[in-house]
């Protein structure tokens, strides 16, 4: 009866323990997701709106968000200010944010939806063939993907975000 009791309190330390350490590994935000392990990442590349390939490669060393979002998507247009904000912040001066647009949209109504909302630190890119989309398997927008130094995804947040709160910015600077 004593090893019964033993091995039930060996599990239920265990499990509390297990709890106890998760919660303190990111903040409290029910759309963010946090990876036990990493997922790799290769050959990911979309377009700037000059046309250009731009590689993720050559950001290895950078914490980098990728942000799929739409002209047409009001959450989106909630967000894209506090991520404006979020690429300005000194503290986080190795973070590269990239907003991927993903609504097959022409370029002068991009340009235009940047303009309105003041945008001025985020630059525009897009992946019009939805070929990201696919790859990183959205089911919905916003989606933001956060990629560590070495070029994998670590974290994924699924929906809109403040990312100008203050335990989120704390959180992210762990990894800059």
């Amino acid at each position: 009866m004593k090893l019964l009791t033993y091995k039930f309190l060996l599990v239920i330390f265990y499990l509390l323990s297990t709890v106890i350490s998760y919660s303190t590994e990111q903040p409290n935000f029910k759309n963010l997701i946090v990876y036990n392990e990493a997922k790799k990442l290769k050959n990911i590349e979309f377009k700037n709106n000059f046309n250009e390939i731009i590689k993720l490669n050559d950001y290895r060393g950078k914490l980098v968000i990728l942000n799929f979002w739409a002209t047409w998507c009001a959450p989106c247009k909630k967000e894209m200010p506090h991520l404006d904000t979020l690429q300005s912040i000194n503290k986080l001066e190795n973070l590269k944010i990239f907003p991927i647009n993903v609504g097959k949209e022409k370029i002068e109504k991009l340009e235009k939806f940047f303009l309105e909302l003041k945008i001025k630190n985020l630059d525009i890119y897009f992946d019009d063939s939805v070929k990201l989309a696919n790859l990183f398997s959205l089911r919905g927008i916003p989606t933001s993907v956060i990629i560590n130094k070495n070029g994998e995804e670590f974290a994924r947040i699924m929906g809109s975000l403040n990312f100008t709160d203050k335990k989120f910015v704390e959180w992210l600077k762990k990894y800059n």
